[in-house]
């Protein structure tokens, strides 16, 4: 039985993030860097792929485990693999910017072209809506690169509300987000769901508020040991909403 079908009663509205939930943007990350690495190291005398790659892995973390770096870092993507990319370049000792930032930018555009909707997603929005429920994308992230998924994927049609972090001055976990997406479906947090792979972002919120919260595992890893935010789901796909 479906999460949906088992639900007594059915809510008014249904939150969906977006990357991670709906889109797939981790199948291919590491092959990408490895690829950039590799295509650009290649006319760059002393300068290894394999020690850049190890050295951009240890930055990528650095980077983003920096709340007030990763917020400047989603708003800006193509800012944010630069700025990891020369910092791996310094740690090595190579001076060459611009080849930094063409290995970064190269990453990007493959990332871009490996990024694909997940099988169903759609199927599911749609599933959803036609039971009368109101749906919510609510996605992090700069307004050109968020809203070029949006464009490419054909997604804002399936959504009643669409809330990109760049348009709207704030995003997830701030609680004003999910404020403005209840008001703009006209739900109380007890009827409306959320949905989404980031128990920080999109968990810990919606359980304050008092909504539903939904936690996209896909690895099927569990919740963490030390996990401070519990979901009231767990599933490995949003198709189990229906």
């Amino acid at each position: 039985m479906s999460l949906l079908d088992a639900a007594q009663p059915a809510p008014a509205a249904i939150f969906f993030d977006m990357d991670g939930t709906l889109l797939d943007w981790q199948t291919g990350m590491h092959e990408s860097w490895l690829a950039s690495c590799k295509d650009g190291c290649a006319g760059a005398p002393g300068l290894d792929a394999p020690a850049l790659y190890a050295a951009i892995v240890e930055r990528r973390g650095w980077f983003w485990q920096d709340a007030g770096r990763a917020r400047t870092g989603r708003l800006d993507l193509d800012a944010a693999s630069r700025a990891v990319v020369a910092a791996a370049f310094d740690d090595l000792g190579y001076g060459d910017l611009g080849l930094a930032h063409r290995i970064a930018d190269d990453y990007r555009a493959r990332r871009l072209a490996l990024m694909a909707l997940y099988p169903g997603a759609i199927a599911t929005v749609e599933e959803v809506r036609a039971r009368g429920i109101a749906t919510a994308l609510i996605t992090n992230g700069g307004t050109r690169t968020q809203r070029h998924s949006i464009e490419r994927f054909g997604l804002a049609r399936h959504f009643d509300c669409v809330i990109v972090e760049g348009e709207f001055g704030a995003g997830k976990p701030d609680e004003r987000v999910f404020r403005h997406a209840l008001s703009a479906v006209d739900c109380d947090p007890a009827a409306a769901w959320m949905v989404g792979d980031n128990l920080e972002a999109d968990i810990e919120t919606p359980v304050r508020l008092g909504m539903h919260a939904i936690w996209i595992d896909e690895s099927g890893n569990g919740l963490p040991a030390d996990a401070a935010v519990r979901p009231h789901r767990t599933i490995r796909s949003i198709t189990e909403l229906v």
